[in-house]
């Protein structure tokens, strides 16, 4: 429900594009900008966990979760390892610091 609805000052939703209302807009929705790699600086640490287990951690990317989603990939692929997002970084089972950060130079992404 809107806040007017059914007052004198209803007015309904319209595209800011085309003006039509936004149940007849016909336009494609916009693509949100990701951010470039250059653009990016990501920090790379080992972490100890529970049990001796090593994780390589990538923190610093940026808030777009398909590209965040496709470098996970990338890098499970290239490591051969396991791994997850977990609060906007990227975690991969074992040690591949080195690995990694040769995989990530060669993407251009910026690296402390």
């Amino acid at each position: 429900m809107r806040l007017f609805e059914g007052t004198q000052f209803d007015v309904p939703p319209s595209c800011d594009r085309c003006s039509k209302l936004e149940s007849e807009c016909q336009c494609e929705p916009v693509p949100e900008p990701s951010i470039a790699p250059e653009k990016q600086t990501l920090k790379i640490a080992v972490e100890k966990r529970k049990r001796g287990k090593c994780v390589t951690v990538v923190r610093g990317l940026a808030d777009d979760p398909k590209q965040v989603a496709d470098l996970l990939t990338t890098l499970k692929n290239k490591c051969g390892g396991g791994g997850t997002i977990k609060d906007g970084n990227i975690e991969i089972q074992g040690d591949h610091a080195e690995r990694m950060r040769g995989i990530l130079s060669e993407m251009g992404y910026r690296l402390r």
